[in-house]
């Protein structure tokens, strides 16, 4: 997968916007909360964060490639440094599911907006 493919699909789930934020960082998000955040030049190839479950957490950062996001960690996000060590599907039911859990936060009013 590569950024052409991680924008496509991002922008293929319902209400998603992109934007960068800090200069460099294209960010995906729905109600204006993010769910995915990828470099837009990768100097060494393409690298994303993703919010995901904690036990989901634990799992991804024991691979290799994979690690707890900058900043973010503590609310559950991982960096995939290297995405080939996860298929392009699982990439995208990863990507989707990040999605969900922050669409499903939203408040009411927001949701119904959109």
């Amino acid at each position: 997968m590569n950024i052409d493919e991680l924008r496509e699909f991002c922008l293929s789930l319902p209400h998603v916007t992109e934007d960068v934020k800090w200069g460099q960082e294209l960010c995906f998000c729905v109600g204006e909360k993010m769910f995915c955040v990828t470099g837009l030049e990768p100097a060494e190839g393409l690298s994303f964060s993703f919010k995901c479950t904690p036990e989901k957490f634990a799992e991804l950062t024991e691979s290799v490639g994979i690690v707890p996001a900058p900043y973010v960690a503590r609310y559950h996000w991982v960096l995939v440094k290297d995405p080939a060590v996860l298929s392009e599907s699982e990439i995208k039911k990863l990507i989707r599911n990040s999605y969900e859990m922050v669409f499903d936060k939203l408040p009411k009013k927001i949701k119904n907006d959109l």
